[in-house]
């Protein structure tokens, strides 16, 4: 089987100012995100798992945040 040339690549296209600056601020957040998890991992392997007491339950978070979900969802008018 032959490998092919890859294509020549495309002129790229520049994006408005604002959908870039958009796109940057998404970035910092999913970096920040990232960075929060992250730091969440280390501590547990450093120090092992929390005590169950000390713990939020997923269903309470997960009413948590459909709550917000349906906060932000606009209405019918």
């Amino acid at each position: 089987m032959r490998e092919q040339p890859a294509p020549a690549p495309a002129a790229r296209q520049q994006l408005e100012p604002d959908a870039a600056d958009g796109l940057r601020a998404y970035a910092a957040r999913a970096r920040a995100d990232a960075d929060r998890l992250a730091a969440v991992l280390e501590d547990i392997a450093a120090n092992g798992l929390p005590a169950v007491e000390g713990c939020t339950r997923w269903e309470e978070l997960r009413e948590q945040h459909l709550g917000r979900l349906t906060a932000q969802r606009p209405t019918a008018a």
